[in-house]
């Protein structure tokens, strides 16, 4: 996962009304008829799972069109990563995996 975050700030209401995760979350852009979509949810919710604090929240893109373009979505899947705060700290292209998605989370999420 690149370390590309534009310094840029989601807020629980521009996903949809998920909550943040307590230490980071996992944002995930999705569309309808994505396969690595679907590879992606798996990596996201498993690593979520393993790391306490972690929230993974998947947002469909063509029903957030403004978000999308706010945030420069071209593909799906797009992976944001944001701190406690939904400062976006990391974004990715594509299907991670899942060892870039845990190194990836180091940048976010503090100590505990």
């Amino acid at each position: 996962m690149r370390g590309d975050g534009d310094g840029g700030r989601l807020t629980p209401a521009e996903l949809g009304g998920a909550g943040l995760g307590e230490r980071a979350t996992l944002v995930q852009f999705s569309s309808a008829f994505c396969a690595p979509c679907r590879a992606t949810r798996r990596v996201l919710d498993e690593v979520a799972g393993m790391v306490p604090g972690v929230r993974h929240v998947e947002v469909d893109a063509e029903a957030h069109l403004d978000l999308v373009r706010r945030l420069h979505v071209v593909k799906t899947p797009t992976v944001l990563v944001l701190d406690a705060d939904g400062a976006i700290v990391r974004r990715a292209v594509g299907q991670p995996r899942r060892a870039d998605v845990i190194a990836a989370l180091g940048a976010a999420v503090l100590p505990a």
